[in-house]
């Protein structure tokens, strides 16, 4: 469970980062943006290392899925926009897949 918490945490330092540069390049809010949009950025690259796997890949796929769910609560949250029924639908299979990926049974051709 403590990995979910890590890419909770990755998830939303990574959108704020992205964010940033939204806002400075999509909304002219200035370059000074770009300051804490790297800053995040790099907190998100160092967060994401806490998770428990064997290859980064897969710590990576897994990651895609919680990264969905942070990116609708952060649509809700911050910009006021209600995610649809469907969008939540899509996250929770995302984040079922990503335990899958993440713990699923490995097997070893012989």
């Amino acid at each position: 469970m403590l990995n979910y918490l890590w890419f909770f945490l990755a998830a939303l330092f990574e959108i704020f980062g992205c964010y940033a540069f939204w806002l400075w390049l999509r909304m002219d809010r200035g370059a000074a943006w770009a300051v804490p949009g790297l800053l995040s950025l790099t907190l998100f690259a160092l967060l994401l290392t806490r998770v428990e796997a064997a290859y980064a890949g897969r710590a990576y796929a897994a990651y895609g899925g919680i990264y969905i769910v942070a990116s609708l609560l952060w649509l809700a949250l911050v910009e006021r926009s209600r995610p649809l029924a469907s969008d939540w639908l899509g996250a929770g299979l995302c984040v079922l897949g990503a335990g899958i990926v993440l713990w699923g049974p490995r097997f070893n051709p012989a």
